[in-house]
């Protein structure tokens, strides 16, 4: 009896330090749950952003979101509360996300080829505005203004690019055109503000943190006219583009 009583305390002794020895607390997704449900949302949202014929309304979105908290046995707001707290763990959360781009890049090996689309692409145009901006000094309004949300919101640690050509700019000029852009991660918002010096191609690079996922990436691009004596000042090709975490930027 003693030999029984003594496994069994071994046995209950393991399971306490195993539990003291877990970052994650009791109604949080596990490391493991969670890299299993963000691999398969990554997915997700690989194929919403390759099939666009295939999820052109909320509802075909919602359904795909859904059948993956369906598999996995969790609500939306399982997940929501997740996100929140390893959002608030990043020591926590940079190694469940390590874990999930070896998914990826596993899943991809087994079928990515075949099902015809890449389950990481690293980068996408998110820009949703006219791509062509005229500053004068006769417009009301010398600018534009942009927010853009996506349905799950972007995954951690991406990074936002601003691509532009600029013309018309001259060393007279005390104001210069200024674009500002956030980052909206719930409890956080990361800021690039910058302005825009001389003629020619500009980048302005707004990075997120890994392990909060990005709600919404808003700002403005304008220039102040007071007292400025200039024609025209142009700007085309206007992009946005959304990289992955860990992704080369271009």
């Amino acid at each position: 009896m003693r030999c029984t009583l003594n496994r069994y305390g071994i046995v209950i002794l393991l399971g306490v330090t195993l539990l003291a020895c877990s970052k994650v607390p009791h109604g949080i997704l596990s490391e493991k749950k969670m890299q299993a449900v963000q691999t398969d949302m990554q997915i997700a949202e690989a194929m919403i952003s390759e099939g666009h014929n295939d999820f052109q309304d909320d509802a075909q979105k919602e359904a795909l979101y859904e059948s993956i908290f369906h598999k996995h046995g969790i609500s939306q707001a399982d997940y929501d509360t997740a996100l929140v707290w390893y959002g608030r763990h990043l020591d926590v959360y940079i190694k469940v996300y390590d874990r999930i781009l070896a998914d990826l890049d596993q899943r991809e090996k087994e079928l990515g080829k075949d099902a015809g689309f890449s389950l990481r692409s690293d980068s996408i145009n998110i820009w949703t505005n006219p791509s062509f901006i005229m500053f004068s000094r006769k417009a009301l309004c010398n600018g534009v203004v942009f927010s853009i949300k996506p349905e799950m919101g972007y995954p951690s640690g991406s990074v936002f690019v601003m691509g532009m050509n600029v013309w018309g700019l001259n060393n007279k000029l005390r104001n210069k055109p200024n674009v500002h852009m956030c980052a909206d991660l719930g409890d956080t918002t990361v800021v690039m503000n910058e302005k825009i010096q001389f003629d020619g191609y500009h980048k302005v690079i707004l990075r997120s943190i890994p392990g909060k996922a990005v709600q919404r990436v808003y700002g403005y691009i304008f220039m102040n006219n007071s007292n400025e004596d200039y024609n025209k000042i142009y700007v085309d090709s206007l992009n946005l583009i959304r990289y992955d975490y860990g992704s080369a930027i271009r």
